[in-house]
């Protein structure tokens, strides 16, 4: 997949992503970026919130705390002897 745009550089640096791109790469705002300069070349590599990235994962469990706290348990003694 390859695609090019063309922006500007707004107020104090900023770059602004056009939506399309942002949806196709699955970019939210607050998400954060990793910029490197390789050569003459500046590169950013999107790196969302590990926690808002599960959020948006379908869930494929459902558990409840009681269930959750007798599989730990049971995991303990299993680890530890108990």
């Amino acid at each position: 997949m390859s695609q090019t745009v063309i922006s500007r550089i707004g107020r104090k640096g900023a770059i602004y992503l056009p939506r399309h791109i942002m949806r196709m790469l699955g970019i939210r705002e607050g998400d954060k970026v990793l910029i490197r300069v390789e050569g003459d070349k500046l590169v950013l590599e999107f790196m969302p919130d590990p926690f808002s990235l599960a959020l948006r994962v379908k869930k494929w469990a459902k558990t409840t705390v009681e269930e959750f706290e007798a599989e730990s348990e049971a995991e303990q003694g299993e680890l530890y002897g108990s």
